[in-house]
């Protein structure tokens, strides 16, 4: 059965409740669904405002293809096959399909730039959703090309609105006398989200009894009674999963379980989780315990095998593995300081000894002339240049002190004789 939220969804303009000032009558936003030519867009707002509702009325009200992709579980490449598939729905001058992206500040710069061309082309319409300031979180060159549309949290005769609507319209109502006496922790609670409203009176239709009085004392006590008042797609899903990888993070296996069994019991995707902790094996640990990412990995692989419920052992064995892990960031500095080099500096050439020469013409060029065979060398070393030559010297990996990075500091303080200081 679809959660109370998804059954209100609203499907077309004239039932989609707040953001007056972009949809009222003679709005920048309702001029141009009108007219049929929206542009390119990033919704910004709070959770549970709306920004999903609209990408998805937009498009029906513009009989328009629609994709959806999120960017929490979507890389490159599905990026790619979705534009692919936008593309061979457009015939002659029909309009371009819509693309949704939710989460898209989540999308990292190679991502983003993959949605530049296509949308430069027209060969889609971008809607982004974000809770997050896209002037920091989306690369300029995107967010140029996009109209930015902020959504505010619902107002309180929104949200009692929407209040009015559910008990008038679903099915958990339909043969309940509801009565609201008293607002304060409805509005409280709410937080001027919709879905947070939608959780809170799903657990009032779900009381037995016939006839209900909404009072604050009513509504506090089944939200404290249900504290897996988690919300998948929400704000708290993002919250609890931060929570987790914090205490991770900060080596608390007993905090690590809880918040972990705070998202398995609120159902989220177990590979969401998964995919939290393999990059926690690599951002947080690193090389201070290498095999942290090959647990995690493995653990992605039992996850898919064993399904539910065993699979809850799974994780948790390798959320306690993780926690109890020393901890490292190295290799995230290291490739952070790598691109910031590379951004700054540019495109350095390859110098000619590491280039392979695979002609005659190469060869005379000087390509791969004076490269020393590593493996020709004792103890599988020779000291020689692989950086271009104004970054000769430079450390973009710095080894910390815990777990395996002592051993990996020594073994290259020996083998570079003080060239990058380690």
């Amino acid at each position: 059965m679809q959660p109370l939220a998804e059954r209100m969804r609203p499907s077309v303009l004239i039932d989609f409740i707040g953001q007056k000032h972009l949809l009222g009558p003679g709005s920048v936003l309702q001029l141009a669904i009108e007219k049929g030519h929206i542009p390119s867009m990033i919704l910004w707002g709070p959770p549970g405002v709306g920004k999903t509702t609209l990408a998805k009325i937009i498009s029906k009200s513009l009989n328009r293809p629609f994709f959806e992709l999120s960017a929490v579980q979507s890389g490159v490449k599905e990026v790619r096959e979705v534009l692919e598939k936008a593309r061979s729905t457009r015939f002659f001058d029909q309009a371009s399909p819509i693309l949704f992206i939710d989460e898209i500040h989540r999308f990292n710069k190679s991502q983003q730039d993959a949605l530049l061309a296509a949308v430069e082309r027209g060969t889609i319409v971008l809607i982004g959703a974000t809770t997050e300031n896209p002037s920091f979180e989306i690369n300029n060159a995107l967010l140029s090309r996009c109209q930015v549309y902020t959504l505010n949290q619902l107002e309180e005769a929104d949200l009692l609105q929407l209040f009015d609507a559910i008990v008038h319209k679903d099915f958990l109502f339909k043969n309940k006398k509801i009565h609201l006496k008293e607002t304060t922790a409805l509005l409280q609670l709410s937080q001027g989200d919709a879905r947070k409203l939608c959780n809170i009176l799903e657990l009032v239709g779900s009381l037995k009894e016939d006839e209900i009085a909404i009072t604050d004392d009513l509504l506090r006590n089944l939200v404290q009674k249900n504290l897996v008042f988690y919300d998948k797609d929400g704000e708290s899903h993002y919250d609890i999963a931060s929570a987790f990888i914090k205490s991770i993070r900060g080596s608390d296996p007993n905090a690590s379980i809880y918040w972990l069994g705070r998202m398995i019991a609120g159902g989220e995707d177990p590979r969401f989780i998964v995919r939290r902790m393999l990059i926690s094996a690599s951002e947080d640990i690193g090389l201070a315990n290498p095999n942290a990412l090959l647990l995690a990995t493995a653990c992605q692989q039992a996850v898919e095998q064993v399904g539910w419920p065993e699979s809850r052992i799974i994780l948790a064995q390798t959320a306690i593995y993780l926690a109890c892990s020393p901890k490292s960031n190295t290799a995230y500095m290291a490739i952070e300081k790598a691109l910031a080099t590379i951004e700054q500096s540019g495109n350095l050439p390859v110098p000619l000894h590491l280039r392979n020469a695979v002609s005659g013409l190469m060869r005379n060029l000087g390509y791969g002339k004076s490269y020393e065979y590593a493996h020709a060398h004792e103890g599988g070393f020779v000291q020689q240049e692989y950086l271009p030559e104004k970054l000769s010297n430079t450390a973009f990996y710095e080894p910390g002190q815990l777990g395996s990075e002592d051993k990996i500091k020594q073994f290259l303080h020996e083998k570079w004789n003080g060239k990058y200081n380690y």
